[in-house]
């Protein structure tokens, strides 16, 4: 490929050399040129390749008429990097020129030509080098081989710069790499060298054009509209409205409209190089010639609106005021009747008005503050009534009813007591006491009434200190644990509880162990029943060693609401279960019941009897149950007494010997009895001021 480079310039040489001429004084009287040579140096150069180029410029320099007011050369060589060998402005004869190119010495490294392109563009042709207004400015690249690097994007930017490039490739130099060099046409600026038969092309043809011939004239220059000649070439223009195509020959008409150079507000209208403004239909351009208005179809005054009219697209549209809606044919409103399509949320009676309404209540209610609701009238709760004893409340009126223990009279406002002793079942283990309204259970001499008010015993429940350790492990299952809370609660039925009382926590286990809550969270037996319907199953496992170890070293704490041992509370612990324990009970059971704690065992289902007798406390019988089903732990509820009575409790409530109380229970029938007797007297009063009243009445 060199050795063709080689022959390629040596041929361009005689060519030129041979070419017929007037004299050899005589040089082609060109306008000014500002011309500079690219040359490839690359390593695939070799030194009498170079030479042989050197001897190519020389050659094509002596044809020019040089000087600093003619032709002005410059010379540029690149590889992998760029180098200036003389500026436009170094020499302004020929045998200096001629000198400079003969010392060049060859780079030898890669092949950059975007790199010397752009070289070229920014540092050759300046003021400060030498180029000059208003010249031409050319570029001779001469190259043997690919560019290395992108030459596309920088060409285009130098010929937008003006300047004009000739592409002479060698041998294996890329046809598309010099046509993205070379300015159009390219049948003019870039030659492809692959014989020698071809090399003179580029000789005449580049003096032609250097040496002032009009191509525009003498030539078939292609252009479509406009030829415009400059030395040594031509270009082509397009008239006013049109921009030159690519192939830089062809025009085409330049459309403002398509290409959004244009200020129109909705259709613009193109014709070569300008454009008018339009409107779409229902709309009108205004005076500035490119912004429209929509018509006004009302203002034309035909609508036949029965309120308004509304301007729209290429017409109009009737609307209703407020409360109204427009009817079918568009132009005649009605009233809205909200009250009547249901579209209100009055509790009673819903008044209409035009699209709103507001809201009443029947006879005997009255509207709340939101509006909307009613409240009945309640005479019973603002005393309008006359009913000796109960009344209730209808809207606006009233009935009267009777305490249990007495029934009304005829009067239908007036009662009368009732004997509960003889009319009612009242359970008294002993005697029945009537009362105004109701009747107590009094017991025989040297007996207490117990905590259920009708039976009699020689002590009264002492107060204690339970935990309720509950199994909730898997297989206890929702359905049964909710018959165990009901089970829980019957228990709690059946203790005195209050803060000063018997106190309850309560401890739910599985594979672990949870608090539900202590002993001194609540103090009432509605309390702790609420409390025990809300606690979550945990199913799992079955850790009911775990369980005793957590009762007695957290439930039995003062911390969480057991009271002192000096105290003598009792304290005990409940073990409900259906299963074997996975873990061992022994230890914790048996320190349970070494620290005073009496220990009760419930079983069902899979419970063990080994592991519920060993939990439970001696003697073993009066504190272990067990049932097959959980349908029957209600039962065992019932059976159930955790009442202890001993001798030395000093809770709260001090449990006295029984024989000691005669006196209290002497006193307690006298005290009856004469509470018998005031309530016969106050019914003789009661009976005697309504006989009056009503005569009051009558004489009214």
């Amino acid at each position: 490929m060199k050795m063709r480079l080689v022959f390629l310039l040596l041929t361009l040489v005689v060519l030129v050399a041979a070419r017929p001429k007037a004299g050899p004084k005589q040089k082609c009287k060109s306008g000014p040129v500002d011309l500079v040579f690219l040359i490839d140096s690359s390593r695939s150069v070799r030194p009498h390749e170079f030479e042989t180029m050197r001897k190519f410029m020389i050659d094509i320099l002596s044809t020019l008429d040089i000087g600093l007011n003619a032709t002005r050369v410059g010379v540029v060589q690149y590889s992998s990097q760029v180098r200036t060998e003389f500026s436009l402005k170094a020499h302004a004869k020929l045998d200096t020129m001629v000198k400079g190119i003969n010392e060049i010495i060859p780079l030898a490294q890669g092949t950059m030509t975007g790199l010397a392109i752009k070289f070229v563009m920014d540092t050759a042709f300046v003021a400060e080098e030498g180029d000059r207004p208003k010249v031409p400015n050319v570029v001779v690249i001469v190259t043997d081989g690919r560019p290395q690097d992108r030459v596309a994007e920088v060409a285009i930017e130098a010929r937008e710069k003006g300047i004009e490039i000739f592409a002479v490739g060698v041998a294996r130099a890329d046809m598309a790499s010099l046509r993205a060099m070379a300015s159009p046409p390219f049948e003019d600026h870039v030659f492809l060298v692959e014989s020698f038969d071809l090399i003179h092309q580029f000789g005449l043809q580049f003096q032609d054009k250097l040496c002032g011939v009009d191509l525009c004239v003498e030539s078939k220059h292609g252009c479509e509209q406009i030829c415009e000649s400059s030395p040594g070439s031509f270009h082509c223009l397009c008239l006013p409205g049109y921009s030159l195509n690519e192939d830089g020959k062809t025009c085409a008409a330049i459309d403002l409209c398509a290409e959004g150079k244009h200020d129109c507000e909705q259709i613009c209208n193109a014709s070569p190089g300008v454009f008018t403004c339009d409107c779409s239909a229902g709309y009108k351009l205004n005076d500035d010639k490119k912004s429209c208005t929509m018509i006004d179809f009302c203002s034309f005054g035909n609508h036949s609106c029965d309120h308004e009219c509304v301007s729209v697209l290429n017409g109009y549209h009737c609307r209703c005021q407020e409360g109204h809606r427009l009817l079918e044919n568009g132009k005649t409103c009605q009233a809205i009747d909200l009250c009547a399509e249901g579209k209100h949320d009055c509790e009673q009676i819903c008044n209409s008005a035009p699209g709103v309404f507001t809201c009443d209540c029947n006879a005997g209610y009255t509207l709340n503050d939101d509006k909307k609701t009613c409240t009945p009238i309640d005479l019973c709760a603002e005393g309008k009534h006359d009913c000796e004893q109960i009344c209730i409340s209808a809207p606006g009126v009233f009935t009267c009813d009777c305490n249990k223990g007495f029934k009304l009279n005829k009067d239908k406002k007036t009662c009368t007591d009732m004997d509960m002793c003889n009319t009612v079942k009242h359970g008294c283990e002993h005697q029945c006491v009537n009362t105004p309204g109701s009747f107590y259970c009094i017991c025989p001499e040297g007996q207490l009434l117990q905590e259920d008010g009708k039976s009699c015993g020689t002590c009264k429940s002492a107060n204690i200190d339970l935990v309720l350790l509950i199994d909730g492990s898997k297989s206890v299952r929702p359905q049964n644990f909710e018959l165990v809370k009901k089970f829980v609660n019957q228990v709690v039925d059946s203790l005195d509880v209050s803060a000063h009382g018997t106190r309850v926590g309560f401890v739910q286990y599985s594979s672990r162990v949870r608090t539900e809550f202590p002993l001194n969270m609540y103090h009432t037996a509605a309390e702790i029943k609420a409390a025990v319907m809300k606690v979550d199953y945990m199913e799992k496992g079955t850790m009911t060693g775990l369980a005793l170890k957590h009762m007695l070293e957290n439930s039995f704490s003062e911390s969480e609401g057991a009271r002192p041992l000096d105290r003598n509370i009792p304290r005990i612990g409940l073990v409900f279960t259906d299963g074997r324990s996975q873990d061992d009970i022994t230890e914790f059971a048996k320190k349970a019941k070494e620290a005073g704690i009496t220990m009760y065992a419930v079983g069902v289902g899979k419970a063990v009897e080994d592991e519920l007798r060993e939990i439970a406390s001696e003697p073993t019988e009066k504190h272990f149950y067990y049932t097959t089903d959980f349908s029957a732990i209600s039962t065992i509820a019932e059976n159930l007494k955790l009442n202890i009575c001993p001798a030395e409790s000093q809770g709260e409530i001090e449990v006295k010997d029984p024989c000691a109380c005669e006196s209290l229970v002497e006193f307690q029938q006298a005290t009856m009895s004469s509470l018998e007797q005031l309530t016969q007297k106050l019914s003789a009063m009661t009976a005697r001021l309504e006989q009056l009243e009503n005569q009051l009445l009558s004489k009214k």
